[in-house]
């Protein structure tokens, strides 16, 4: 581990980016490895879409909705003051909350020989990955 403060933020920040773009590849390769496939390939395993576009005769966008929820929890910390008033406890409270996220995944369909055959994909948002 870098000892000097500026090689340790360089190696977090390295480190998160690393991070981030192994998360990154997450849905967009499973949703990757659809292409080719029917689209009942997909509502087999995530069930039916919420959404069914048709684009142009003969091509479909089909579109599942995902929203998720997570409870960020509160916490508390203290410390001790001297003041001119002798000893004090001070007490710093963050709240908790309820975070809420809303994806989207898109597939594109092209009909041939009476079934639809994923095409594309829309790639989702960061947050989504």
């Amino acid at each position: 581990m870098p000892r000097s403060g500026t090689a340790r933020r360089r190696w977090a920040l390295g480190a998160t980016a690393a991070a981030i773009l192994m998360l990154a590849a997450c849905a967009s390769d499973i949703m990757k490895n659809y292409v080719g496939q029917p689209v009942e390939s997909v509502i087999l395993d995530y069930g039916p879409p919420t959404t069914m576009v048709d684009l142009a005769p003969g091509e479909r966008a089909y579109q599942w909705r995902r929203i998720s929820t997570n409870v960020v929890s509160g916490s508390s910390s203290g410390e001790i003051r001297e003041t001119r008033h002798g000893t004090k406890y001070e007490t710093t409270e963050t709240p908790g909350y309820v975070e809420r996220q809303e994806c989207f995944y898109t597939f594109y369909a092209r009909q041939s020989s009476g079934r639809w055959l994923i095409t594309n994909f829309r790639k989702p948002k960061l947050e989504c990955e």
